[in-house]
This record gives structure tokens, sequence and C-alpha cells, in this order.
């Protein structure tokens, strides 16, 4: 069997850089049980209400959803439970610095498999107000509108 190279992504969490000002992003490894790599190769988790936050000089992620592998039995894992990632100690504790100003928290961004070892990238982030929010939506609107015009210039040559 030969081994997996590239990047696989399992699952993305689109709605945080909608909700948040994403500073600064990590790709960290992953502590997982077998069966929660056999979920997670069938293509289902959920990174809607995670957060991740420092502990004892350990990162762990919490309330990412891997649902509970079907083939599974007695050995199976909680759906919901807490995960240590993997990171360097220099990133800890740059993280550690930043988390503990007011204002910032850490958020997973996307759960994918590189070259066959699941990782999470995990984002640095600020809650955007809701001005920031219409800004945005604002923004993607005029850039859909000019293409949109382009495209349309361009059909009538």
């Amino acid at each position: 069997m030969s081994r997996e190279t590239g990047r696989k992504l399992i699952a993305q969490n689109k709605r945080a850089r909608y909700d948040y000002h994403i500073d600064d992003t990590w790709e960290a490894g992953m502590v997982l049980m077998g069966t929660e790599v056999k979920a997670l190769r069938a293509g289902r988790a959920s990174l809607s209400d995670g957060y991740a936050h420092v502990m004892d000089g350990e990162v762990w992620l919490e309330s990412v959803h891997i649902p509970e592998y079907t083939q599974g039995t007695w050995t199976n894992h909680a759906p919901r439970r807490r995960r240590k990632l993997l990171l360097n100690r220099r990133e800890i504790q740059k993280i550690t610095a930043k988390t503990s100003e007011p204002g910032w928290t850490l958020i997973p961004l996307a759960l994918y498999f590189k070259d066959g070892k699941a990782k999470v990238e995990i984002g640095l982030a600020r809650g955007k107000k809701a001005y920031d929010k219409r800004q945005a939506i604002a923004k993607r609107e005029a850039d859909r509108e000019m293409r949109k015009a382009a495209a349309a210039r361009f059909r009538r040559r």
C-alpha cells in the first residue's frame, strides 16, 4: 500500500472567518484514538462550536464533534471529547502570550489529513463587531457585481 501524500480537507469552519478577525494561524497535529481517525477518513466532523485553549503548557481542542465510528465497538470514542494538540514549545509560548490578552481566542479553522496524518489549523482570532460584518458583506457584494459586469462586457465583444 502506498503512502498518502498531499492534503485532504475533512472539515472547514467557514463561519469563523466571517465572525472573527484571524490574526495568525498555526498547523497542529492531534492526539486521536483509532476510531476517531477512521471516522475522519469517512469525512465526518464539525468544527462549528470548537475552540482551543492553553492549560498547563499544553494546547487542548474542545467541543469539536467527530461522530462515533459506525463499525466501532465498545472501544468507540466520545464525540465531543477534549483532544490534545501537538505544537512546538515556542509556538505554545507565543499562543499563551497572545491569548492572555483580553479579546483573543483560539479557534479551529480547518481539519485535514496531510501526508496521512490528521492536522488542524488553528487561528488566533478576535471577534468582529456587527458593522465589520456588514462591511464584509458589502465588499463581497461589490466584488461580485464587478465580476458580473466584467463578464458581461467580455461576452459583448
